[in-house]
């Protein structure tokens, strides 16, 4: 059972990886603020931009090890670097839309959020472990107090407001991310979650007839 739920996880990142790279290509719109602290620091600094979502990721993840072991898993980890090299893969590939900056990028930057939203609930619908950025703003929850809500809005501000002060790609896109990506992010979750359990009921099934 475990081996579907690993291909259901690959295949998620695989598509996350996707839609985060084609908004990237768009960055003049505006990117997620998590990607705009990644895009920052690799113009700033050098390194690649899956290089810096990776260490970034790893940095997250040594956080919530501190806090809260609960929410560092298998997937957890895989994510943090599956991510970064899926991304630099892509734009290494260099096959994905330009910008051209005229209105169709805002069509492509938008196809861009809505496969990151498919993706993401794929990836973490297989129930191995959440993202190493979930994790961390879960555990920080836990220990404060604080809802889930207001820790993800307080901790994506700061990450947006560093990524604005090295010089990060901040514009509308960036404010509007959360409010597209999220309901997808929710119903493909739930439907990937949902038939897995389904798909593992009716192995069990099997197997107890075939016994």
């Amino acid at each position: 059972m475990i081996y579907a739920r690993i291909l259901v996880f690959m295949i998620g990142n695989l598509i996350f990886s996707l839609g985060i790279s084609i908004t990237i290509n768009m960055q003049h719109l505006g990117i997620h603020p998590w990607d705009v602290l990644s895009v920052a620091l690799f113009e700033k600094i050098g390194l690649s931009i899956g290089s810096w979502n990776i260490i970034i990721g790893i940095l997250l993840i040594t956080v919530s090890l501190i806090l809260d072991r609960t929410y560092v898993k298998f997937g957890t980890i895989a994510n943090a670097i599956l991510i970064g090299m899926f991304v630099d893969f892509y734009l290494w590939l260099d096959f994905l839309p330009q910008a051209t900056h005229t209105w169709t990028d805002v069509g492509v930057i938008l196809s861009g959020i809505v496969i990151m939203g498919i993706g993401g609930g794929i990836y973490n619908g297989a129930g191995i472990g959440s993202g190493p950025r979930d994790g961390f703003m879960l555990s920080i929850a836990d220990k404060t107090g604080v809802s889930i809500g207001k820790v993800r809005i307080i901790t994506e501000t700061s990450v947006l407001l560093l990524g604005l002060l090295i010089g990060g790609p901040v514009f509308i896109f960036t404010f509007v991310f959360t409010f597209i990506q999220s309901p997808i992010f929710q119903f493909v979750y739930l439907k990937v979650a949902d038939n897995l359990k389904k798909y593992e009921v009716k192995m069990n099934e099997q197997k107890s007839r075939a016994m």
